[in-house]
């Protein structure tokens, strides 16, 4: 299972940025697809997930300024990121869980960089 992530880049504090994380498997295989980020000298943390059934869940932090997706159709999940704050910068990878089958296993994405400034 490839996953592919895009769309970071610099944006202002208050700004919005939009991620993209594209599967190589029917995202409907998937049981959960999760973002994380990581900033420099930090852990990496989890941000949000969304299940195949649709159930979101996200951290405390971004609650009510993030919102995680998926396009069945497209094979991708997206992170809809609104009022974006200097602390959120970090590069964001997404991550895809697969629990039962051949292809059962956690897969990662590549990062992609968000930069807010203040």
């Amino acid at each position: 299972v490839q996953l592919q992530a895009s769309g970071g880049g610099l944006v202002q504090a208050g700004g919005s940025l939009r991620l993209s994380c594209a599967s190589s498997l029917s995202i409907s295989r998937i049981n959960t697809i999760n973002w994380y980020r990581q900033a420099p000298g930090n852990q990496r943390e989890w941000v949000a997930a969304v299940t195949s059934s649709g159930r979101t869940t996200y951290f405390d932090s971004v609650k009510g300024r993030f919102t995680i997706s998926r396009d069945n159709a497209k094979n991708t999940v997206y992170l809809q990121m609104n009022s974006l704050r200097p602390e959120d910068t970090a590069a964001y990878f997404c991550n895809a869980k697969v629990f039962v089958g051949n292809l059962r296993g956690n897969y990662w994405g590549q990062g992609t960089q968000v930069t807010v400034s203040s």
